[in-house]
C-alpha cells in the first residue's frame, strides 16, 4: 500500500515577462561597424534615440543606464583600436553604444522546474505552526539556458503555502573573481577535468605555490595570441582559463527583492546553464548555519559541479568540487557534519546511490555505494531528490528512480543517523509518480524534486512536472518513517 501523498494545487508556471539584460556581442567586425554608425550621428541624434531606448525599456529593468555603462565598457578595446578616443566620448554616445550591446532574455520563457525548498533566515512576525520559506527553481529560457530563480513564501499550520509577491525588476549580481590560487588543488581539478597535462603543465609549471588570477590569465593569453597555436593546445589553454574563472562572489543590491534576484551563467564554465542545484540549510558543530547548494555548471560539453553558499541571500560564494567523488550530476550535501566530517550523497556513476565523507566541504573522494536500482520503477537509474533530512528515526533520503520509457518518480529511503551507510528501509513502490494530467512537458513523464523540508510533522515536497512547471506535495511524516521501517 502506498503512503498517501497530498497534492496542493499552487503551481509554478513560466512567466516569459521575466527578462533580464544580457551582454550582446556579435563579433568585433560587426561591432566595430555598429560603433562607426552611431559615431556618423551628431549628439542631438545621440540624445534623441537614447531618449527613445529608455523610454522603451526603463521601466522594465532596474537602472538600466548603469547596465549600458558597463556593456559599452566591455568593449572600449575595439572602440579605441578604431582610433576613437574613448574619454572623449559623452556619456550619452557611450549609453548609446551599450545599449546595442545589451539584448533582454527572458528567464523563464520555457520553464521554472527542479525546486528545492529551505527555511528562510528570518522567522519573525509569525503566527504559530507557520514557517517562512524559500524555494529555489531552475529557470530555462530561449536556447536551453539555465539559472537560479527564487520565491518566498509562508507556509501555515495546515502545511498551506502562502506566496509572496513576485518583485518587478530582475537584479543580476556583481562578480568578484577569486585573485590567489593554490596551484596543487588547481593541477588536480585539471586532471579530474581531463585536461591535456601537455599543454597546461607548460603554463603551470613556472607558477608559485599560490598564484595570482592575473599572472595566470596574462600568460594564457600570450600564449593563445599565438597564430600558429594548434587546436588540442588552444582547447587545454581555455579550459585552464575556464577553471580559474569558476570561482567567485556574487553581490546583489539590498534594495532587490530576493524574487529579483537571478544567479545567471557567468563563467565560461557555466555557458549553457546552471543545473539542478540541491540547496540546504547547513548547521556547523558550533551552530552557525548558512545555505549551501550543490549545482552542476554546464558549457556545451563538460559538466563541472560547483557549490554555493550564503548567509544572507544577497551574497554567494562559488567555488568548484574537487576529487574522484566530485564527478557527474546529483550531488547532496548532509545538513550537518556525522563524526565531524561533511557528508555527501553522489552518483558518480550515473546509475547508483554513493556516499562520502570530507574534512573540507569542496574536496570529495572515497565515495562507497550505498544503493542500486532495485525495483523495476528504477532499474535505469536511481539518485537522490535533494539532501538527507534529519528525523529522530534516521536520515530520511527523498529518491528518483528511472524506468521504462524513461519515467521518473520518486521514492523514499532511510537511513541510520550515525552511519548513513546503514539502510533502515526503503519504498518499494514510488513515493510519486507523474499522473495522468503531469506526463505533458518538455520532458513527459517526470516527476523530480531537488530538495524538501520537515514542517509540522509532515514532509513538504516541493517537485517539478515533466521539467516544464513545478508544484508541491504533502506527506504525513510518521506515517511515511511507519512505511519505511516495515519495509525492510
Amino acid at each position: 500500500m502506498r503512503v498517501p501523498v497530498i497534492r496542493k494545487n499552487i503551481i509554478f508556471t513560466p512567466d516569459s515577462k521575466r527578462v533580464v539584460a544580457r551582454y550582446f556581442m556579435n563579433g568585433d567586425q560587426r561591432t566595430q561597424q555598429m560603433v562607426s554608425r552611431i559615431m556618423m550621428l551628431d549628439e542631438k541624434q545621440v540624445i534623441d534615440t537614447l531618449e527613445h531606448t529608455l523610454r522603451e525599456f526603463a521601466r522594465r529593468h532596474r537602472n538600466i543606464s548603469s547596465i549600458f555603462f558597463k556593456h559599452c565598457e566591455k568593449i572600449r578595446s575595439i572602440i579605441e583600436g578604431m582610433q576613437i578616443d574613448y574619454d572623449g566620448l559623452s556619456q550619452e554616445r557611450k549609453m548609446l553604444i551599450g545599449s546595442y550591446c545589451t539584448m533582454e532574455y527572458a528567464i523563464e520563457s520555457a520553464a521554472i522546474f527542479n525546486p528545492s525548498i529551505v527555511e528562510d533566515f528570518d522567522q519573525s512576525d509569525l503566527e504559530e505552526g507557520e514557517k517562512r520559506v524559500i524555494i529555489s527553481f531552475r529557470a530555462t529560457g530561449e536556447g536551453h539556458i539555465s539559472s537560479i530563480v527564487f520565491r518566498r513564501g509562508i507556509l501555515d499550520k495546515n502545511n498551506n503555502l502562502r506566496v509572496m509577491k513576485i518583485g518587478n525588476n530582475i537584479d543580476k549580481a556583481e562578480i568578484v573573481h577569486k585573485t590567489l590560487y593554490n596551484k596543487e588543488r588547481f593541477l588536480m581539478k585539471l586532471a579530474e577535468m581531463h585536461t591535456s597535462d601537455k599543454y597546461s603543465t607548460r603554463i603551470m609549471q613556472d607558477l608559485p605555490d599560490e598564484f595570482e588570477y592575473a599572472i595566470l590569465k596574462s600568460l594564457v593569453n600570450k600564449a593563445l595570441s599565438d597564430p600558429m597555436i594548434r587546436q588540442e593546445r588552444r582547447t587545454a589553454l581555455e579550459e585552464v582559463i575556464w577553471l580559474a574563472d569558476s570561482f567567485y562572489d556574487l553581490q546583489f543590491k539590498h534594495d532587490s527583492d530576493i524574487t529579483e534576484r537571478v544567479i545567471f551563467p557567468i563563467s565560461d564554465s557555466e555557458s549553457r546553464g546552471i543545473e539542478d542545484a540541491r540547496f540546504v540549510r547547513f548547521v556547523d558543530d558550533d551552530k552557525s548555519d548558512k545555505v549551501m547548494a550543490t549545482y552542476t555548471a554546464y558549457n556545451g560539453h563538460v559538466i563541472l559541479p560547483k557549490l554555493i553558499s550564503t548567509e544572507d541571500f544577497y551574497t554567494f560564494r562559488v567555488m568548484p568540487l574537487y576529487g574522484i567523488g566530485a564527478q557527474n550530476k546529483n550531488l547532496a550535501l548532509f545538513p550537518r557534519k556525522i563524526k565531524g566530517k561533511y557528508a555527501m550523497l553522489s552518483r558518480i556513476d550515473g546509475v547508483n546511490n554513493y556516499l562520502m565523507y570530507s574534512e573540507r566541504p569542496t574536496q570529495w573522494n572515497d565515495p562507497v555505494i550505498l544503493q542500486e536500482p532495485r525495483y523495476t520503477w528504477e532499474f535505469t537509474q536511481i539518485g537522490n531528490c535533494g539532501s538527507p533530512l534529519w528525523t529522530e528515526e534516521g536520515w530520511l533520503v527523498i529518491t528518483h528512480g528511472v524506468g521504462a520509457m524513461r519515467r521518473y518518480c520518486i521514492g523514499a529511503s532511510l537511513f541510520d543517523l550515525d552511519d548513513p551507510s546503514k539502510e533502515i528501509g526503503r519504498l518499494k513502490e514510488p513515493l510519486l509518480s507523474p499522473l495522468e494530467d503531469e506526463r505533458e512537458g518538455y520532458v513527459p513523464n517526470v516527476v523530480y524534486s531537488c530538495g524538501s523540508i520537515i514542517h509540522n510533522n509532515s514532509l513538504i515536497l516541493p517537485y517539478a512536472v515533466s521539467d516544464y512547471s513545478s508544484t508541491y506535495g504533502v506527506v504525513d511524516l510518521v506515517e511515511l518513517i511507519e512505511a519505511l521501517k516495515k519495509s525492510k
